[in-house]
């Protein structure tokens, strides 16, 4: 399963959110630049993530937008669903009425296991264990803290 550019877009889109997250609302326009996401196509991206309650929209000079609940509580694959719809690597996976097969296809069980795996991965992350993941130091961060070098052995 190949998440498309929108959907892309809009996970962008709610990280940014995140990182500003309770501060206060984000301009559209800080968030196509910060992003790099097209501010028209944007727009419409925020519109559908508003609709879907993932963000609020603030009206006035301060305005903007902001995440309607904590990053926490938001996990990617619950909005991949809302904004793409469901996981498969498949078409048949989703509705097995259109299998030519069906009933009798070896494949199935392999695309079954395809797609439980996509959604562990995507369900057990949250924005916030995106924001977590990048206070983490890398490798070399971590040994140039101690006065090392990544290209020394210890």
């Amino acid at each position: 399963m190949a998440i498309n550019q929108k959907c892309q877009y809009a996970l962008r889109a709610l990280y940014e959110l995140s990182l500003h997250y309770p501060s206060g609302p984000v301009k559209i326009a800080h968030i196509a630049h910060s992003q790099g996401i097209p501010k028209k196509f944007l727009e419409g991206i925020l519109g559908l993530l508003k609709s879907l309650g993932y963000v609020k929209s603030h009206r006035g000079k301060d305005g903007g937008y902001s995440l309607a609940k904590p990053p926490g509580q938001i996990s990617v694959g619950e909005v991949i669903r809302g904004v793409q719809g469901p996981f498969s690597p498949v078409e048949c996976i989703i509705g097995e009425d259109h299998c030519q097969l069906k009933g009798r296809c070896s494949f199935r069980p392999l695309w079954e296991r395809a797609k439980a795996a996509l959604e562990e991965v995507y369900d057990h992350t949250t924005f916030q264990d995106l924001l977590d993941q990048d206070k983490t130091p890398t490798e070399g961060e971590r040994l140039e803290s101690k006065g090392g070098s990544s290209d020394e052995p210890d």
